[in-house]
């Protein structure tokens, strides 16, 4: 024990550090609140006893801090600024990134940067974009860990277990990843744009998508202009050993055609966070003016081939309800929707649904005619069998 000290004074545990690993690796830049509420959603709902709310977060997040101290001990993990708040923000050193990949299992050219100095100006980006992930992923607290806490507590982590799924889980998220419109994944060059969160989790119904968060400093013609360099991105080709030419993004990520044969590109969701002096109310329909030629399909049949599907809703709203609540409007549709029904073609679906079902009843009528025309065959030769 005593050389496990003189190695992780803190005394953190090898679990706590890995949690540490990769949610800093996911986040890039993140509090040991937010740390805790990602790796280790049941420890939320302990400490109940304690008597005032900062004694409690305290004791929650007391085995995630050590393990930030030791990591930090070892060079994997440096403070990064303070939060509006006054919270510590950390991130990884370079040393801290790579041993995060390994954590994640991904390879280092998809880890992104460091975020070092992000939260120097108090983080307000980087926080919003970490509110928004916890929102989508929704992690349930494990019950078998609750066993001997107070009754209320349960009764609290039981209703968030109840609670609508999110979607994934953390190693399907990844922040800051640069979407070349010129130059390399490793080396981009000018006209690309930085997703601030790409979520593939195809076992949910979300193959790719990607997310943009908007504190509302920007007007609509800045963000339409971004718009236009994820369009670019998307509609930037490559052609495969096999004379192939296809998006780069599909040599990275893997997404089935849509139904009917469609070929949308990626859904881009963008969460308006109400923290800058813009009214999101008013840039969204301006906004979707601006970007009508990228989102808008085929009227009469409902295909959105080289369409860039652009869905929008707020933090707020997001924050409460998840990915499942009905609080996502998709640009050229009326009504809010759940995320996976506005980023999916649900005319289109219905569409091959009726005549799916058109073709199957046809073919029933064909196959009954045939029985009549066998059997009334049949017994026609029956009645000339018995006149001879």
């Amino acid at each position: 024990m005593a050389g496990k000290r003189k190695t992780n004074p803190a005394g953190s545990s090898n679990n706590h550090r890995g949690d540490v690993l990769r949610v800093l690796g996911v986040l890039k830049v993140a509090t040991v609140d937010q740390i805790q509420r990602i790796a280790a959603p049941h420890l939320t709902f302990r400490h109940t006893d304690k008597a005032t709310p900062s004694e409690r977060k305290t004791a929650r997040t007391a085995s995630h801090l050590g393990a930030l101290s030791d990591l930090r001990k070892h060079g994997l993990v440096e403070k990064g600024g303070r939060t509006r708040g006054g919270e510590i923000l950390r991130n990884l050193t370079p040393m801290g990134l790579k041993a995060a990949a390994k954590e994640l299992r991904r390879p280092d050219w998809e880890m992104g940067s460091t975020a070092r100095g992000a939260g120097r100006s108090g983080g307000s980006h980087p926080m919003a974009v970490n509110e928004a992930l916890f929102a989508l992923l929704r992690p349930k607290p494990d019950l078998d860990l609750l066993d001997g806490e107070p009754a209320k507590a349960v009764a609290a982590a039981r209703a968030a277990v109840d609670a609508p799924d999110g979607l994934g889980m953390l190693a399907s998220y990844a922040t800051e990843v640069a979407l070349p419109g010129t130059g390399t994944w490793t080396n981009p060059g000018k006209g690309g744009v930085q997703a601030d969160i790409v979520l593939t989790a195809p076992e949910d119904g979300v193959p790719l998508l990607f997310v943009e968060i908007d504190n509302c400093y920007e007007s609509a013609h800045e963000l339409a202009g971004k718009i236009d360099r994820y369009v670019r991105f998307c509609q930037r080709t490559e052609v495969d050993p096999d004379d192939t030419k296809r998006p780069i993004w599909r040599a990275r990520w893997w997404v089935p055609d849509g139904p009917g044969g469609d070929v949308p590109d990626p859904p881009l969701l963008l969460v308006f966070n109400r923290l800058g002096p813009r009214n999101p109310n008013t840039v969204i329909p301006h906004l979707a003016e601006l970007t009508r030629q990228h989102w808008e399909g085929e009227a009469h049949d409902g295909m959105y081939d080289g369409k860039l599907p652009i869905v929008v809703t707020h933090m707020n709203m997001l924050c409460e309800h998840g990915p499942a609540g009905a609080i996502f409007q998709r640009f050229g549709r009326p009504e809010n929707q759940t995320l996976l029904d506005a980023i999916g073609n649900p005319r289109r679906e219905a569409s091959d649904v009726f005549q799916r079902a058109e073709h199957e009843a046809r073919e029933r009528e064909y196959k009954e005619q045939l029985r009549r025309v066998v059997t009334q065959r049949a017994e026609s030769e029956q009645q000339e069998q018995d006149q001879d």
